[in-house]
């Protein structure tokens, strides 16, 4: 379902601001630095979620200050919806993965059955250890065993969101801010 503009413009208007653009960038800036810690001497190659981790990893990379390579992956179980059904490989990672150390760059970390799923295909391909570094991490006890984020930006409350690579129904992700949408 694709929504017409007013109705777009009205989501953003009704909806709360959870983290401004300022508290975004700050905590991007504590991730960098945690990373740059753990990370600067393991050649890193860094991989972003499409879509949803490319806002992240566009204010994220040019804050690591270390070599590493860049590139990207596409799964997604949401298709423009707002509830998660079978994983669907739209772009798998090209670049070798064998004796590396992989970091995985996304938006968030909800349920994480996406996440899942990335991270036992990266360790199918060799991947020597693999690193997931997400904006926001959602507060609940409904997560997938065992996945975990080794790099968080932020802790949100359990509620439907939006902004900063997130969208809702295809429509917000260009916004730095963290939104909730009211009621949800």
């Amino acid at each position: 379902m694709t929504l017409e503009l007013p109705e777009a413009q009205t989501i953003i208007d009704n909806s709360d601001c959870l983290h401004s653009d300022a508290e975004v960038l700050a905590a991007l800036d504590r991730m960098a630095v945690a990373m740059t810690a753990d990370l600067q001497y393991a050649n890193p190659i860094v991989y972003t979620v499409m879509n949803g981790g490319l806002i992240v990893s566009g204010h994220l990379l040019p804050r690591l200050r270390f070599p590493l390579e860049v590139s990207y992956m596409h799964a997604t179980r949401y298709r423009k919806e707002t509830s998660g059904g079978v994983l669907d490989w739209k772009v798998k990672p090209q670049e070798s993965m064998k004796g590396r150390v992989v970091v995985i760059v996304d938006d968030i970390l909800d349920e994480g059955h996406t996440l899942a799923a990335i991270l036992e295909y990266c360790l199918e391909q060799g991947a020597k250890e693999v690193r997931v570094a997400v904006l926001i991490d959602k507060k609940h006890d409904r997560k997938a065993a065992g996945v975990t984020a080794d790099y968080v930006g932020l802790e949100v409350e359990d509620r439907f969101l939006f902004g900063c690579g997130m969208d809702y129904q295809g429509y917000w992700r260009n916004t730095l801010a963290i939104y909730a949408v009211h009621g949800m």
